[in-house]
């Protein structure tokens, strides 16, 4: 399901929530970033039903697709140093259950790959 572009702070939280999703297995501490990452992004309440709503609709064989897009729409929105922050998000909360799955670090190195960052 191919959704409109997205500015920044949506296609992060979407990024973020399939990336809580990608090990089938939700963390309490996952929420936290997911939340932390909002209060960033979004400085006021908003409304994000329609987000989840599309999220939500999408089938666990369109996450990557979906990821995908959502990266690259970040990337037309965001600086240099906007997506080395978000990398930091991304990969609390990956680590927030203590544990990377195969599955968040393959999200991961698609992030860090599709940016051009470097795993030292």
């Amino acid at each position: 399901m191919a959704t409109p572009r997205m500015n920044k702070p949506i296609a992060g939280y979407h990024m973020l929530m399939i990336l809580s999703a990608v090990d089938h297995c939700f963390h309490p501490d996952e929420d936290q970033v997911i939340r932390q990452f909002l209060t960033e992004e979004f400085p006021f309440h908003i409304s994000l039903d329609r987000e989840m709503d599309i999220i939500s609709q999408l089938k666990p064989d369109e996450w990557k697709a979906h990821f995908t897009q959502c990266l690259y729409d970040f990337e037309d929105d965001t600086t240099p140093n906007e997506r080395t922050r978000f990398l930091q998000f991304a990969m609390n909360l990956v680590k927030a259950d203590n544990q990377i799955h195969p599955t968040e670090n393959e999200y991961l190195m698609q992030l860090f790959n599709a940016w051009d960052f470097h795993v030292e």
